[in-house]
């Protein structure tokens, strides 16, 4: 008899086991970060860095509804083109250099048709050469993409999610004149679409830059303030939104710097956001999804800092359930818990 109860109750116990059901907030520590939600993405497949996935119309229509279940209403492609690399057949691009490779595929109105399905607003990124603005010729840069702005607008703006542009071109410090560069271009795409605003999202020149990990200085806060207030002062009526990059700076410094960004934003009657990068620079590879840890704790920094928004870097990559890395799921359904989301998507792992 006594076997039998032991049996009895060790059946008991895994059926007890069996129903026992786990989740995040049985185990959060009572003073977990609030943070603040994500609204927008960056799409990236004009890529520098960043692996392709070889994804079609299908696999970019499930990863859309996956950012609109997450609460993304804003996409902004990154670039159109980048050196010979190019998104669509663009005249402009393709007459000023001829070594471009002819594109398979009209990512812009597939982008653009897919933020038409899921009420998403559309930002287009501009041209980056990679080369002209490198060694000087920053007038060259200007030109194509303002040419490259007319023909956009002309072809694509009649989508209606086609609500804004992204200046592309990404620098920490003042360099390359890259206040004339922004100030031209953005002023070109203001006129030329009747007011849509523009976006630009420059790094900070930290200790997790190339730069600075290849022997170069990290910036100061008062050294990163001087300069962006100059960069600022020359960008009158040409940015409206300013998300910098949050993940070139050590963590404890972050808040100290987004605090500076908010505080230039408002002087200059800017949008100030925070582009939360969703991938990890302290890993040995380039480049992995991050830790939900540190991610949340960047949110947390960028919520009271008073960031007025957050875009990440990048969403499909990095935090899809779609994603070619297992741990950008996992991600996503940490997120989702953590904003109380409904996660249609977790049942696919």
């Amino acid at each position: 008899m006594k076997r039998i109860a032991i049996i009895l109750c060790a059946l008991a116990a895994l059926v007890s086991c069996k129903e026992t059901k786990l989740a995040d907030k049985q185990f959060a520590t009572p003073e977990i970060p609030q943070g603040m939600p994500v609204h927008a993405t960056f799409l990236d497949e004009i890529s520098w860095d960043i692996p392709h996935q070889n994804w079609g119309p299908k696999e970019w229509d499930a990863d859309f509804k996956a950012m609109k279940d997450m609460g993304i209403n804003t996409v902004v492609m990154i670039r159109c083109g980048l050196g010979r690399w190019i998104a669509a057949p663009f005249e402009s691009v393709m007459s000023a250099r001829e070594d471009c490779f002819y594109p398979p595929l009209d990512l812009v109105e597939l982008f653009l048709t897919l933020a038409d399905k899921y009420d998403m607003r559309f930002f287009f990124g501009l041209y980056d050469s990679g080369y002209w603005w490198h060694i000087g010729e920053f007038q060259k840069e200007i030109d194509v993409n303002n040419a490259l702005i007319d023909e956009v607008w002309a072809k694509y703006g009649h989508h209606k999610s086609f609500q804004g542009w992204y200046l592309c071109q990404e620098v920490s410090q003042r360099i390359r004149s890259i206040s004339k560069i922004f100030a031209e271009m953005g002023k070109h795409a203001k006129e030329v679409s009747g007011g849509l605003p523009t976006m630009i999202s420059p790094y900070i020149h930290g200790i997790k830059t190339d730069q600075v990990m290849g022997g170069d200085t990290a910036i100061t806060y008062e050294e990163h303030e001087r300069q962006w207030n100059e960069i600022l002062a020359d960008l009158d009526g040409s940015v409206d939104i300013m998300a910098f990059q949050d993940g070139q700076v050590d963590y404890q410094e972050l808040y100290q710097f987004l605090c500076i960004n908010k505080k230039l934003a408002d002087r200059y009657g800017i949008h100030c956001w925070t582009n939360v990068e969703s991938f990890d620079r302290d890993m040995p590879i380039r480049f992995l999804p991050i830790k939900w840890e540190k991610l949340l704790y960047k949110l947390e920094m960028a919520r009271l800092a008073g960031m007025e928004d957050v875009i990440t870097f990048e969403f499909s990559h990095f935090m899809s359930p779609n994603s070619s890395y297992t741990q950008a799921g996992h991600l996503y359904d940490r997120y989702c818990q953590h904003f109380g989301i409904r996660n249609r998507h977790a049942s696919k792992r």
